[in-house]
């Protein structure tokens, strides 16, 4: 019977499969996916979004910009950290550095209104990019999770401005 032993040598050459892909040429198609996510959003926010905004109800109406805040606010977060990778990807700023940067960005923590009583009243491609920047989100923070261990959940639930512009509109339109 042979017995294996487990020393630290053995642990520095484990591969993070998160952490190369993270630092690799593959990411690209992610920092891609991502951009074009943004893109996207704003310009269906800027063009079509607005008017199919205007056609709805006061409540679906009122759902819709706390919603619109919530979706870019979450892919602002998305492109930050998409763009602090990239930035360690190419060189331009060592893990350190993108470490100390990435405690801003905030991964998960905007919440959505899929539960709402009228959220099957907005428009179905607003709801659609919706959707697609929450699965992006959740792939992003289980990645950014692997890279950089469950530090990266830490978020300061103390203050959370779109939370508190959300309960202002709550108070100020539901009865």
């Amino acid at each position: 019977m042979t017995t294996q032993s487990f020393d630290q040598r053995d642990d520095d050459r484990t591969i993070r499969l998160a952490e190369h892909l993270a630092f690799s040429r593959s990411f690209q198609t992610l920092f891609n996916e991502g951009m074009a996510l943004v893109d996207e959003t704003a310009a269906y926010l800027d063009g079509l979004g607005r008017l199919e905004a205007k056609r709805l109800s006061k409540a679906a109406s009122t759902l819709y910009a706390a919603e619109s805040m919530r979706l870019t606010t979450r892919l602002m977060q998305v492109a930050s950290w998409l763009l602090l990778q990239r930035a360690a990807n190419q060189g331009d700023m060592s893990r350190t550095q993108v470490e100390a940067e990435k405690s801003k960005v905030c991964l998960e923590g905007v919440g959505n209104s899929r539960d709402a009583q009228y959220y099957t009243d907005l428009p179905e491609e607003f709801r659609s990019l919706v959707e697609r920047s929450m699965k992006l989100e959740r792939r992003i923070a289980m990645l950014d999770r692997e890279i950089y261990g469950d530090a990266a959940l830490a978020v300061d639930t103390s203050r959370n401005p779109v939370a508190e512009q959300i309960d202002l509109l709550r108070t100020a339109f539901v009865s």
